[in-house]
């Protein structure tokens, strides 16, 4: 009972801020009517029932040899007394030693036929978790949550009863399955230097030889000689016939 309270106290934070939806049953209640539990059931009280007939065998046993243990000790010499009384003692303990016996062994057959019934009973619960989008599924027995939003969580008893085969689908209304969505993988990008390219080798620089420069001779210049110029002589101009001297007439002229 603790421990359910602190696993719902754990619980809360989480449906609060993330508003998940899961499921609550009664898981004592369901387990009851399965088919599987009225076998297991069946089982222990046949087993319990020869267990108990053979203890029931020793007391008798134990009853019989008291009451002529009782009827005959005031003569029984002294040794058929302690033997007497030693068998008594004898008898009891083996009946009382047979009876822890037996409990032991229904507990360890109880535990092995009721392993059986919880296992298919949470594989049934898990798979409507699955199948309808709970995130858990709460037991509610012993008055764990006394009080549950049926907003937030819902009464799965019913589907569970279905997947066991306890009660037909058709005997209620369904919800709607929740179809799974499988997460998109992301595909990571690569970048330059995610690429596992092989180092280039670096070409070692060969030192170019410089090529001397063969100084130019330089060519002498030949000075060109200058040419005398030969000074042209004056022709002298030979006076043609007609021609009036330019002083005739201004000397005419100012005779007048």
């Amino acid at each position: 009972m603790r421990n359910k309270l602190i696993l719902i106290l754990l619980l809360l934070p989480i449906v609060a801020t993330a508003q998940i939806k899961f499921g609550h049953i009664s898981y004592a209640e369901i387990c009851q009517q399965m088919p599987q539990y009225e076998v297991a059931q069946k089982q222990l009280a046949e087993l319990k029932a020869k267990y108990e007939k053979e203890a029931t065998r020793s007391e008798e046993e134990f009853q019989r040899k008291f009451s002529d243990f009782l009827q005959g000790q005031k003569d029984f010499p002294a040794n058929i007394l302690q033997k007497r009384q030693a068998e008594l003692q004898d008898v009891m303990e083996r009946g009382i030693a047979f009876r822890q016996e037996a409990q032991d062994l229904l507990r360890r057959a109880e535990k092995t036929l009721m392993d059986d019934v919880y296992s298919q009973l949470n594989a049934a619960i898990t798979a409507v978790a699955m199948q309808y989008g709970y995130a858990f599924v709460l037991n509610t027995d012993d008055n764990a949550a006394p009080y549950i939003n049926p907003a937030m969580g819902d009464n799965v008893t019913d589907l569970v009863r279905v997947r066991l085969g306890i009660i037909k689908a058709d005997e209620m209304t369904l919800p709607v399955p929740v179809l799974p969505t499988m997460p998109s993988e992301t595909i990571p990008t690569t970048t330059v230097e995610d690429v596992n390219t092989p180092p280039v080798e670096a070409v070692p620089n060969t030192p170019t030889e410089a090529v001397p420069s063969t100084p130019t001779e330089a060519v002498p210049t030949t000075p060109t000689e200058a040419v005398p110029s030969t000074p042209t002589e004056a022709v002298p101009s030979t006076p043609v016939e007609g021609d009036i001297p330019a002083n005739a007439g201004s000397s005419s002229t100012d005779g007048l």
